[in-house]
């Protein structure tokens, strides 16, 4: 079964479906009020995070329990989420950017 990621306004969702139909019915389930900006069918069906394109390897701090209590603090909001981070972290926009939203495929 492929894997599809689906970018809305609001979120990054990951899913396994038959077709890109069944795909867009399972974000509508879950995030009904969403709106689709793109819908990519994965070429593997797997997803893989690597921690060091987020710059976490070798960190003292766990990124990922900060960046899912970021997360959890601004109800699935990403921006919010993003200032959340690095305000907590002192970490730049982008580097903030890519470990809230590697944690938001990861369901927080």
């Amino acid at each position: 079964m492929p894997l599809y990621e689906i970018e809305t306004d609001a979120h990054i969702f990951i899913t396994w479906a038959d077709n890109e139909p069944t795909a867009t019915e399972a974000l509508a389930d879950a995030y009904p009020t969403d709106t689709i900006l793109r819908l990519t069918r994965r070429p593997r069906n797997s997803w893989v995070i690597s921690k060091s394109a987020l710059g976490s390897v070798g960190t003292p701090i766990d990124m990922c329990s900060i960046a899912r209590d970021c997360l959890a603090k601004s109800s699935g909001d990403k921006l919010h989420a993003i200032r959340l981070y690095m305000a907590e972290t002192g970490s730049d926009l982008e580097k903030a950017r890519r470990i809230i939203e590697s944690n938001m495929v990861m369901g927080w």
